[in-house]
């Protein structure tokens, strides 16, 4: 068999279907059926199969590459269009968590957010947050109050990044806490534990976890075995770790190890 008739099996059709989206970074379902000339439900089983081997993310509509996953730093709208499914998932597991009545912390991001939005049968809930779209996100229904952290924003994120602290008129600084601090994460890794890009996101992140009885890690599995630049604390800290898979077997033997309990759709 030469080299052209081996383009039309199954797997060298993958294959050449992974290189080209590793190559232009991000793609739909009809620009991958037109390229390829197959149906688009077959360029979506291809999709799906290469996703779960870990070779590239899906999204709605079509796929991006994990070199474009891993950079740091995008803007909300695009994140928003990443792994949605998953963190579909997780933000209902997280939402289970959150007790009606509680006071909870809500850090930036777009995982984050899937959970404030996934509030819709909780009710008398005390939130706090630096995430600036998760109040416009909450349903009315679910809090009695929301409280916005202040600092300077980040417009790439639209977050702020400043203390974990509220002041009275007079200029004391009130001591808060929370029952559950759910902090979203850019990267976990067995060695560095909880990491992001950002060292003032980073240490604003370690003060919400330093205010909480209890916390909750939420990072799909595109997270794993990565570490970016700052670290946030150690796998430790948290008492809980939301996903949509369950991790590599050394990631999830030092969650064992740490005490976190893993929780998986």
């Amino acid at each position: 068999m030469d080299k052209d008739d081996r383009r039309d099996l199954p797997a060298g059709r993958k294959a050449q279907l992974a290189a080209y989206v590793a190559e232009t970074g991000q793609v739909t379902v009809g620009e991958l059926a037109e390229r390829f000339g197959v149906s688009i439900d077959t360029v979506r089983r291809d999709l799906d199969q290469l996703s779960a081997d870990g070779v590239l993310v899906r999204t709605y509509g079509g796929a991006v590459s994990l070199s474009t996953i891993s950079r740091t730093d995008r803007a909300v709208d695009q994140r928003l269009t990443l792994q949605e499914q998953e963190k579909e998932k997780i933000a209902t597991l997280a939402a289970a968590l959150v007790q009606d009545g509680s006071t909870i912390m809500i850090n930036g991001g777009t995982t984050t957010l899937a959970l404030a939005r996934s509030l819709r049968q909780h009710r008398d809930l005390t939130v706090a947050t630096n995430n600036l779209l998760v109040p416009a996100a909450l349903p009315p229904s679910a809090v009695r109050d929301i409280y916005v952290f202040g600092g300077a924003v980040r417009s790439l994120t639209l977050a702020t990044i400043g203390p974990v602290s509220f002041r009275v008129n007079g200029g004391a600084e009130l001591d808060i806490s929370c029952d559950l601090a759910l902090i979203g994460v850019g990267a976990i890794s067995a060695d560095a534990g909880y990491t992001t890009s950002n060292l003032a996101e980073a240490a604003m992140m370690q003060e919400m976890l330093s205010r909480a009885t209890r916390v909750a890690i939420l990072a799909d599995s595109s997270k794993f075995g990565r570490r970016l630049f700052a670290q946030v604390s150690e796998l430790s800290s948290a008492d809980y770790l939301i996903t949509d898979t369950p991790p590599p077997a050394d990631l999830r033997e030092a969650l064992t190890a740490s005490k976190v309990e893993l929780i998986t759709p």
